[in-house]
């Protein structure tokens, strides 16, 4: 009997990023490729809505240039053409009733740790001046107290300048630390490793804990200290940014550089062998190996006994307004914890083709379970951290994304086997690390085990799929 002919080498189960990626790959070493995605466009959770004339993103990814520092997104084909938009130097952060100016670090380099240790031991041996009584009682008097035993100046929670430069230093020798290196470290959660490396406490709330709340959308800290490790690696070592003209344009870059024809969106797949994919539009198409790039629990589904981890839920509020607020191209994160929102920025000062002109983009982030009163809880908020009334914001969307980000909890495996077994793989950033990083780095390992087990070289000449009945 004649065997029957593959439609194509290899049939990528969705189209997020991580697909897209592995399938530029397997493409460029001449495997012919399939993409098939349910949804009517590509990009899985990286996808942003149009509503007159904003952009507004589902879920806020947060990106950091320069590309050292995302090296994925150097490595990836098709995406010499995204741009990214840097926020300014640094992060403010909301503490009792202040801004306050964090991270702007000297470089990110072993120069710059060497000046933020010469800071340390310039303020260190400097001349103590004598203290102003404290003024104020109840939880005002009560911190103003725990700061200046800490040697922190009243009024902040982030502590004096030795805290600041040692911080400064903290940050500028992580970020020339190998990320191999990072990996060997013994692993906690977050928040018990950063206190076990004597990182005073007011450091932590004040700084570092909603710092990586944004970087990774936990603000409990639960996450694995090696996953805190490389997200402070990377926002030492240069800037974080938002890829112009909203999220989706990464994906798109990936799927246009694909093959025409390489990509089916609104296709259903109902199950998977190593040699063959059954779908609800076209029937069966045949291939010698299956690449699941799906969410998590959708990869579950398909496949019975995949593990699927906990998620960490967003909800990004997007409003506009005719008089923006002063805090220019910032991240503003809440230190202080005192509503929903955990970070906000005046995303059109970053990136200005996410509003048309003459208006302005304020995107909010609430991490995990919202209040009832999303809008209204966010809006009071908003008003505290960016001292303006909001009453005349005008709201475009509430997105809310109950399993926006896998969690990261110890004992985290960075490198999940991506290779269920010859024929059937697996890749996602449930893979790696929840990043758009750990999602690339994911599909690029799921590649070069399909490519180790095909062989590289076309098997045959791809076919289209069957019409749609």
């Amino acid at each position: 009997m004649h065997e029957p002919v593959n439609q194509a080498d290899v049939v990528v189960v969705g189209a997020g990023v991580a697909g897209l990626a592995a399938a530029q790959r397997l493409t460029s070493a001449g495997i012919t490729t399939v993409v098939l995605e349910a949804a009517p466009w590509v990009g899985g959770r990286m996808s942003t809505d149009k509503v007159d004339g904003f952009r507004l993103d589902r879920i806020g990814q947060l990106l950091t240039t320069p590309l050292t520092a995302y090296p994925e997104l150097r490595r990836t084909p098709g995406l010499g053409a995204l741009v990214l938009r840097p926020f300014a130097p640094g992060v403010l952060v909301h503490s009792e009733g202040r801004h306050h100016r964090a991270g702007a670090l000297m470089g990110g380099s072993a120069g710059g740790a060497r000046n933020a240790l010469n800071a340390v031991r310039a303020l260190a041996s400097a001349p103590r001046v004598a203290s102003a009584p404290l003024a104020g009682s109840g939880p005002a008097r009560a911190r103003a107290v725990r700061a200046r035993a800490a040697g922190a100046r009243p009024g902040t929670t982030l502590g004096g300048a030795v805290d600041q430069a040692r911080l400064g230093a903290a940050l500028a020798r992580i970020s020339a630390t190998p990320v191999e290196r990072l990996l060997t470290r013994p692993e906690l959660p977050a928040g018990r490793a950063l206190a076990a490396r004597g990182i005073p406490a007011r450091t932590v709330d004040g700084f570092l804990r909603p710092l990586l709340a944004a970087l990774l959308c936990d603000p409990e800290l639960t996450t694995s200290s090696r996953c805190a490790d490389l997200a402070l690696r990377a926002f030492a070592s240069g800037r974080l940014c938002l890829p112009e003209g909203g999220a989706e344009v990464l994906p798109e870059l990936l799927a246009r550089a694909l093959p025409p024809g390489s990509v089916h969106t609104g296709v259903r797949v109902t199950s998977v062998s190593t040699t063959s994919v059954a779908t609800a539009e076209h029937g069966v198409v045949r291939c010698r190996a299956v690449l699941l790039a799906t969410g998590a629990h959708t990869a579950a589904e398909l496949l019975p006994g995949l593990r699927v981890p906990d998620f960490h839920p967003v909800t990004v509020v997007h409003h506009a307004t005719d008089e923006p607020p002063s805090t220019g191209a910032s991240l503003l994160l809440d230190a202080d914890r005192g509503g929903p929102v955990a970070h906000t920025a005046v995303v059109s000062r970053v990136d200005p083709s996410r509003a048309p002109a003459g208006r302005t983009l304020v995107s909010s982030t609430v991490l995990g379970a919202p209040p009832d009163d999303v809008d209204g809880a966010v809006r009071a908020h908003l008003a505290r951290l960016y001292g303006a009334s909001t009453v005349r914001w005008e709201t475009l969307a509430v997105h809310h994304t109950a399993r926006a980000v896998p969690a990261m909890r110890p004992p985290h495996d960075l490198r999940r086997p991506v290779r269920l077994l010859a024929g059937l793989y697996v890749c996602g950033d449930h893979r790696d690390t929840s990043t758009v990083q750990g999602a690339l780095h994911s599909g690029h390992r799921a590649a070069s085990a399909v490519l180790a087990d095909l062989g590289a070289g076309p098997m045959h000449v791809g076919e289209p799929l069957p019409t749609a009945a």
